[in-house]
C-alpha cells in the first residue's frame, strides 16, 4: 500500500491517481454531510483516522526483503461506511508520505486505490456478510478488518504487476511473485489486525454504545419491561 515514490512509470501513476480522485471527492462530501449533520461525530471520525494512521505507519520487515503494515481502514469503514475512509484513507497516506516517506506523491492514486476505496469497500462487503450469515458484531468485525488489509494488499500487487510482468508469466506470473512477496508476514498481520478490531469494538460497545447505535453498528437496546403497578 506504500508504493515509493517515483517506482511506478508516469502513465500507471496518472492513470491511478484519475481513478481514485471521484473516491475521494465522494468522500470528502460524505464526510462534510457526517460533521454537519452529527456534530458529535467529529471525535469519533478523528479518533478513526489517527487510527488507521498509528496503525499503517507501524512498519515491520518481511523476510521476502519488503516490508509489511496493519491498515487500521476496516474498522473506519464499519464506523462510518467506506466513502468515509475514501477521504480519511488518503489523508493518511499524504501525510505518511510528507512526514514519514512511507509512499510518496506521484504514488499516492495508486496507494489510495488500494488503501483508501479498495480495501475499506471489500472489508466492509466482508463485513456485512458476516452479519448476514448470522455472525454476531465481533465475528463480522474480525472478517471486516482482517479482509480489508488482505484486499489492500492484493489490490498493490495487481498495480505493481501491472507495471512490472514478468518476462516470462507475464501478468499472472507477477501477481503471484509480488503476493508471494507480501503474503508471508501479511497473512498473519491481517489475522492480528482482525483480533485488535475485535479489542477496539469491544471497548467501543462499553464506551460509546449510543454512538455506535446510531451509526447502526448496534441495534438500539430494547427498554426495560416495566413491572406490574
Amino acid at each position: 500500500m506504500h508504493i515509493a515514490e517515483g517506482f511506478l512509470p508516469p502513465a500507471h501513476a496518472i492513470g491511478w491517481t484519475v481513478a481514485a480522485a471521484p473516491f475521494v471527492v465522494h468522500g470528502a462530501r460524505a464526510v462534510v454531510r457526517e460533521v454537519r449533520e452529527n456534530p458529535e461525530s467529529t471525535l469519533l471520525l478523528g479518533a478513526a483516522g489517527a487510527f488507521t494512521f498509528v496503525l499503517s505507519a507501524i512498519k515491520l520487515p518481511s523476510i521476502t526483503g519488503s516490508s509489511s503494515h496493519p491498515t487500521g481502514t476496516g474498522a473506519g469503514a464499519i464506523l462510518f461506511r467506506p466513502p468515509v475512509m475514501a477521504l480519511l484513507g488518503t489523508v493518511v497516506l499524504l501525510f505518511q508520505a510528507l512526514l514519514l516517506a512511507h509512499g510518496g506523491l506521484t504514488t499516492l492514486g495508486a496507494n489510495a486505490v488500494a488503501f483508501a476505496v479498495v480495501g475499506p469497500w471489500v472489508g466492509y462487503g466482508a463485513y456485512r456478510l458476516t452479519r448476514a450469515l448470522g455472525g454476531g458484531l465481533l465475528p463480522g468485525v474480525f472478517a471486516g478488518t482482517a479482509v480489508a488489509d488482505l484486499a489492500t494488499y492484493v489490490t498493490t500487487s495487481l498495480q505493481l504487476a501491472l507495471a512490472f510482468p514478468d518476462p516470462t508469466g507475464g501478468l499472472a506470473g507477477a501477481v503471484v511473485k509480488f503476493l508471494g512477496v507480501f503474503g508471508v508476514t501479511q497473512i498473519p498481520l491481517a489475522i492480528g489486525e482482525g483480533l485488535l478490531g475485535v479489542l477496539l469494538f469491544r471497548a467501543l460497545t462499553v464506551n460509546a454504545r449510543p454512538e455506535l447505535e446510531r451509526l447502526g453498528v448496534l441495534r438500539p437496546a430494547a427498554p426495560a419491561a416495566e413491572g406490574p403497578a
